[in-house]
């Protein structure tokens, strides 16, 4: 159980959008996914991590399941031709490979924007999941612990979290910059193409309320309005919505500047207006800075944000990747103690079994008193004895080497016959 621990995954590196669209799984679809792999393979412990980016299987077993695992999330989805889909999924079979994996997805590593600091709340989800569904076991619960206490290393002693590291992400982060002192800032975002789409997405990530969104397909714009709780306008009534906004996000795709100094003419600007355009080229003339209190950043001013934040964060992933594998050695080594816990509690059986069964013979011609003092010298004495072993055992695990030891102490104590659980005082 604790060296047994496999995974799948499916993510943007090894698929596309496209697929990954497919094969993703919403909360419920997670959950009943969970059920089917607990009824079908016996699983008892299980992490299923579903975002825009990935789909991945946790699970401890004997056997390595991951093929199996495969096909049934894909039947899940509707997709019975699973063969055309596997070579889209990694599979690690291999105990250590899997847990390295688990740390460096959740510390953002293996993330689209380097350092992504929403998939450890995803992956603390997709934890809270397996527990309440009484999925997480001994294993799992320290694994994420150490996951979660990992991740928050890399927080505090590194450079990895710095910044904003995508497009949309930096033009979120500058709003807070330029209107950060208003309680929820006035937003407008026009386009919603791919950027616009991750700008709302970020928004809403930010817990910002006052946001409404025009396109010129509106039914686009109604469902992520509907999804992330937004207001809607329409496109004619562009310059209503541009009078009332504090903060303009622009991601249009159009041959010539959408935002003119013609069109905003006869908008009063009472205090500051920011236009952030995302588009290129440009949708926002830079000639609109002309008019007081309106302000224009550009993409160039954005990337500049993003690239430099990024920077920051590959330097800094020879830090983390150093921290993550202190980690998982850490892990490994109680992984490894825990394999040897039930042979060094069968011991610890054995000769106390053996302590009582002769303090037993003379106990009926000793005082109450003589009775404790044997007591704690046998105590002692069996103590003394058994720390030798169970210390050469712990040091074999971390050689790889238990398993003979424990097979010498099996046929010396005769451990088979012994309960596994700790000894009671």
């Amino acid at each position: 159980m604790f060296d047994n621990f496999k995974s799948i995954s499916l993510s943007h590196k090894t698929a596309p959008l496209s697929v990954r669209e497919l094969i993703a799984l919403n909360e419920e679809e997670a959950k009943r996914l969970m059920f089917r792999l607990r009824d079908f393979f016996g699983l008892t412990e299980l992490l299923v991590v579903s975002t825009c980016n990935r789909t991945e299987v946790y699970y401890t077993f004997g056997q390595d399941l991951n093929r199996e695992i495969a096909q049934l999330v894909l039947i899940e989805k509707g997709l019975t031709d699973t063969e055309a889909y596997l070579p889209y999924f990694q599979f690690f079979d291999d105990h250590l490979t899997a847990v390295r994996h688990l740390f460096e997805v959740c510390v953002g590593l293996h993330s689209q924007v380097v350092g992504d600091m929403q998939i450890p709340n995803q992956v603390k989800q997709a934890y809270q999941w397996s527990a309440d569904m009484d999925m997480a076991g001994p294993f799992l619960h320290r694994l994420m612990h150490t996951v979660f206490f990992t991740n928050k290393r890399v927080a505090q002693e590194t450079s990895f979290r710095d910044g904003a590291a995508s497009v949309s992400y930096a033009a979120v982060d500058l709003i807070d910059e330029l209107v950060g002192h208003q309680a929820q800032p006035r937003i407008l975002v026009v386009g919603l193409g791919e950027i616009g789409t991750d700008v709302c997405k970020n928004l809403a990530d930010r817990d910002l309320k006052n946001i409404t969104l025009c396109n010129r397909t509106r039914s686009k714009a109604e469902a992520l309005a509907t999804q992330y709780g937004f207001q809607l306008a329409d496109f004619d009534q562009l310059t209503a919505e541009l009078e009332r906004a504090d903060v303009i996000i622009s991601s249009v795709q159009r041959d010539e500047p959408l935002f003119t100094p013609e069109l905003l003419k006869g908008i009063s600007v009472l205090t500051y207006k920011y236009f952030i355009d995302l588009s290129v080229p440009r949708s926002v003339d830079a000639g609109i800075e002309q008019i007081p209190g309106v302000l224009l950043y550009n993409i160039d001013h954005i990337r500049n944000r993003a690239d430099e934040a990024l920077n920051r964060r590959v330097a800094s992933i020879p830090q983390v990747e150093a921290i993550v594998a202190q980690a998982v050695v850490e892990f490994g080594d109680w992984s490894k103690e825990m394999m040897v816990s039930p042979t060094i509690n069968k011991l610890k059986n054995a000769l106390e079994q053996i302590r009582r069964e002769e303090v037993g013979r003379y106990l009926k011609n000793m005082t109450p008193e003589e009775s404790d003092k044997v007591d704690k010298i046998t105590r002692g004495i069996m103590q003394k004895i058994i720390k030798l072993p169970v210390l050469q055992l712990k040091a074999a695990c971390k050689r790889g080497e238990a398993e003979t030891l424990i097979d010498v102490l099996n046929d010396l104590f005769n451990l088979e016959q012994q309960p596994a659980d700790a000894p009671r005082n």
